[in-house]
């Protein structure tokens, strides 16, 4: 982990709101892959798909880091220091 992102060094795992992207399961839509908000426990899909609600989800709470909801990952990434930790 980085010792110069003080965001990834806080974070720490939360419980997931749910097991997709809430937006995109209340819209009937589809995802890539999903992130998940450590601040809150959003689930939101990433900017490979088409609706980038993990990213959109930061821009209206800015909650800075978020991890892969993916089976088998375990990176987290910092949206305000654009850094990666896994």
């Amino acid at each position: 982990m980085s010792s110069a992102c003080a965001h990834l060094q806080k974070a720490h795992d939360t419980t997931a709101n749910s097991q997709g992207c809430e937006e995109c399961l209340k819209m009937g839509d589809v995802w890539v892959h999903l992130r998940l908000c450590l601040s809150c426990g959003h689930v939101g899909c990433c900017d490979s798909s088409k609706n980038k609600h993990a990213t959109k989800h930061y821009h209206s709470t800015q909650h800075p880091v978020i991890r892969s909801f993916e089976p088998g990952e375990n990176w987290r990434y910092c949206y305000v220091d654009d850094l990666i930790a896994g």
